[in-house]
């Protein structure tokens, strides 16, 4: 159950004078001891003459000291009050993310089977995507927020357990930049045969655009190579990447930060 809020704790967004006078102590204290009344007025929303009401309150309520025309500073009284407002806040935001969002949080699955709202749901990874069952006999369960037949993408939420599956691997191939050589160095039926034993193909650098040009391959991944291929064998799935040799560290740097396993392939003509 969540917790209860004593809402008294966040006056300053209860009252809007009290939000606005926050607003404009936290615009002071940025600019002082200069401080220009229209260039609050403009960071805030409010006319000039709005914001010189304010500041003739802050004055009067001891938070501000007034030196002269245009001249003001936030004092220990006020700093005391932004302090108190600021954590008020800080732990108003933690209640709405740790008791509202967090209950409500959720998450996306493609059914299937039959899926009905508030059942019980099992959880796999199936072809990267995570996928949701009618029943609660896998290893990770959740509930169901929305409808759906199979095929059909479901809202699930207050996931329990850890999905199953094993992470993909990456086999490379390392294409010579064309003044070594380039695709034409590499064995186009080898990288077929390769392709054949994966789930996708990713390609980075012109002389690997070419190499599935020249064997007719349809490369899965072209752009963000390094990202995609990462995150595709965190779902699961198996990759080739045919990759220029002057783009082989950024991808092989992103899978050793994720602990994702990869293998550079002989692919020679």
């Amino acid at each position: 159950m969540a917790k209860q809020t004593d809402p008294e704790k966040f006056g300053v967004l209860r009252s809007k004078r009290n939000a606005t006078k926050y607003q404009i102590l936290v615009e002071i204290a940025e600019r002082q001891p200069a401080v220009n009344q229209q260039e609050i007025a403009d960071a805030i929303g409010l006319t000039a003459q709005a914001v010189s009401d304010y500041l003739q309150d802050l004055v009067e309520q001891k938070y501000v000291n007034k030196h002269g025309r245009g001249r003001y500073e936030v004092t220990k009284e006020g700093v005391d009050w932004l302090i108190s407002q600021t954590d008020g806040l800080r732990n108003f935001v933690d209640h709405v993310s740790e008791d509202v969002i967090g209950q409500v949080e959720t998450e996306t699955a493609i059914a299937s089977t039959e899926v009905t709202e508030g059942e019980t749901v099992s959880l796999t990874m199936q072809d990267g995507v995570l996928r949701a069952m009618a029943g609660d006999t896998g290893g990770a369960t959740a509930v169901a927020v929305t409808d759906g037949d199979a095929g059909e993408d479901v809202g699930i939420t207050n996931v329990q357990g850890v999905v199953d599956y094993e992470l993909g691997t990456v086999a490379i191939v390392s294409i010579p930049q064309v003044q070594n050589g380039g695709s034409g160095a590499v064995d186009g039926e080898r990288v077929t045969a390769l392709a054949d034993d994966h789930d996708l193909v990713a390609v980075a650098g012109a002389e690997a655009v070419a190499l599935t040009e020249r064997t007719g391959l349809e490369p899965d991944v072209r752009f963000g190579s390094p990202g995609a291929v990462q995150e595709a064998a965190a779902k699961g799935l198996d990759v080739l990447l045919l990759a220029a040799a002057d783009t082989l560290s950024k991808h092989t740097d992103s899978l050793r930060e994720q602990n994702l396993s990869y293998e550079v392939v002989d692919a020679r003509a």
